[in-house]
């Protein structure tokens, strides 16, 4: 099913959603890879704040390219999220919802995504440049020294992706190779 939806993904949006949905995202999202997930762990783990509020939030695993001139941002494909598995249970308990990347996770996320309603929507690696046009602003907010993995907060308009991973744990990338093997019986 196709679905236009504007963020933040809130606990009632995410229950709507089911693995295999083909979804247009519009509104704020956070870039994170594993360096800035590790800053972010440590900080909750001293008691600190985010840099940026997580209740219902999005995070796209990228580490974008700088832009070129009038552009907004350079090239902002996909990172492989498993390198995010060892933080994004933590980042779940604090408020963070969605989760954008490639590749498939952890069983230990999938049970956070489970309990903290979590979905993880994954995006088509090799598509940066086309995916960078779906970003129509790019602020940055924190870990400057991070370089292409600081933490930036993006406006993305239409942003296409595929629902991988529900809040009820449906995964994708088991329930699609099984349903094209049936078919082919």
């Amino acid at each position: 099913m196709e679905k236009h939806i504007t963020l933040p993904l809130t606990e009632e949006l995410a229950k709507t959603l089911r693995a295999g949905d083909r979804v247009f995202l519009t509104g704020t999202v956070y870039t994170s890879r594993d360096a800035g997930h590790k800053r972010m762990c440590e900080a909750l783990a001293r008691g600190e704040q985010l840099p940026f509020d997580p209740k219902d939030a999005t995070i796209y695993y990228v580490g974008p390219t700088p832009a070129k001139p009038g552009q907004v941002i350079g090239s902002a494909g996909p990172t492989t999220s498993g390198r995010m598995d060892a933080y994004a249970p933590t980042l779940m308990s604090v408020g963070a919802r969605g989760m954008i990347g490639k590749g498939a996770r952890l069983p230990e996320v999938v049970e956070a995504m489970k309990k903290y309603s979590g979905v993880y929507f994954g995006a088509i690696g090799g598509a940066g440049a086309l995916l960078a046009k779906c970003i129509k602003s790019a602020e940055l907010i924190a870990y400057e020294d991070l370089g292409a993995e600081a933490l930036r907060k993006l406006w993305v308009q239409d942003m296409p992706l595929v629902v991988i991973i529900d809040c009820q744990g449906s995964n994708l990338y088991e329930t699609g190779p099984a349903a094209y093997l049936a078919q082919t019986e």
